[in-house]
């Protein structure tokens, strides 16, 4: 797949900021701006949810690429694994996510939230009461409704670039661990 609309030219200190802080300017960014008003509102956005302190870091950033591989949006995943070292996150652990279901990797908590973060981005919903209420009995309210805050902006963003035909930036090519690929059908759908 390509990019379906060209790049717009970015302001030149929104370019050079997006260079000094990532080493390039994320193609979404100038997919969407050809639309200024969207691509600042989605950029003001996604900075306050950045700023979210409620739900454990690796939570969101392990939901934040399952919902990246059931989407299907190899820039999400590519960028979540980049943003996972930044946050110091276990890359072994994070590299495991598109596989979680036959990973021995993660905790049965982790395990729950990939579950739940795959469920909130199924259509329709698939999140069960019994997995909701096992993950705020442990999670907390707080916690539990900025998981859930987190994940449905993951889905629009992860939606967002898949339809716009963006795909992996080479972002995760600065970690030292390769991203694993998801595995097939048959094998990544519960039984």
């Amino acid at each position: 797949m390509a990019i379906r609309v060209p790049k717009a030219e970015l302001p030149t200190a929104l370019r050079d900021s997006m260079i000094e802080q990532l080493g390039a300017v994320p193609e979404p960014v100038e997919v969407v701006w050809h639309s200024p008003k969207a691509a600042t509102s989605n950029l003001e956005f996604s900075a306050k949810v950045g700023e979210w302190d409620m739900a454990a870091a690796s939570h969101k950033s392990f939901a934040h690429m399952a919902v990246a591989a059931k989407i299907g949006c190899g820039w999400c995943l590519d960028v979540g694994y980049f943003q996972a070292q930044n946050q110091k996150l276990d890359l072994a652990k994070a590299s495991q996510v598109p596989r979680w279901r036959t990973s021995e990797a993660f905790t049965p908590l982790e395990r729950d939230v990939l579950e739940y973060a795959e469920a909130m981005s199924d259509t329709p919903l698939t999140v069960t009461d019994e997995l909701y209420a096992s993950l705020l009995a442990r999670l907390g309210p707080a916690a539990m409704v900025e998981l859930t805050a987190f994940i449905a902006f993951v889905n629009m963003a992860t939606r967002n670039n898949r339809a716009n035909g963006i795909e992996s930036q080479g972002f995760s090519d600065a970690c030292a661990v390769p991203l694993a690929t998801r595995p097939t059908a048959d094998v990544a759908s519960p039984a």
